[in-house]
């Protein structure tokens, strides 16, 4: 990172569009989601694990929402039990384990809190998000050029896996919206 890129960085958590770690499991999701659809030519909104987040994308299309958390948002009624265990087998895969090794990682950085001073473990924490969303950014930069291509690839695919597809490329575009603002990223 440059100089230049550092000054940009957004510090203050209200002008975040990720104010923390957790924040961003969304765009974990459908990073996740993204990454199954291109191993899987069948797959569609139907088989998705996230088909109301999808459909609602789908509905909203480019420019229909202010923010990824915004469309995201228009499926989501609650937290349900399989984006939860994704959630923490996720994190779990960070350490190498499943959905148990999840409850431990999430459950880290509470135990850091209580044996390092808040000063420390703030500074620590806020790097840990800049280096989470610096990691996303490119990760979601990566599926949403390979969805563009599974696209373009799969242009005779039936109407489903198009819009699949569509709603999946809406998603990315604007998580890489408010990643970039975040990250101060023109």
């Amino acid at each position: 990172m440059g100089k230049k890129e550092k000054d940009t960085y957004i510090k203050k958590k209200k002008d975040m569009n990720f104010q923390s770690v957790e924040s961003m499991q969304p765009v974990v999701n459908i990073v996740n989601e993204a990454a199954v659809a291109l191993n899987d030519e069948k797959r569609t909104i139907r088989e998705s694990a996230i088909p109301e987040v999808l459909a609602g994308a789908l509905g909203a299309g480019i420019g229909g929402a202010g923010s990824f958390a915004a469309l995201y948002g228009l499926g989501v009624v609650g937290l349900s039990a399989a984006g939860i265990t994704s959630g923490l087998a996720t994190a779990g895969a960070i350490v190498g384990g499943g959905m148990v090794a999840g409850v431990f990682v999430l459950a880290a950085p509470i135990a850091g809190l209580a044996a390092a001073g808040v000063g420390v473990a703030s500074h620590l924490k806020n790097k840990q998000l800049r280096q989470e969303k610096e990691r996303l950014y490119k990760e979601a930069l990566k599926k949403h050029e390979a969805i563009i291509k599974a696209m373009k690839a799969e242009v005779d695919a039936d109407k489903e896996r198009m819009d699949y597809l569509q709603s999946l490329n809406i998603l990315l575009q604007q998580a890489i919206k408010d990643l970039q603002h975040d990250l101060g990223v023109a």
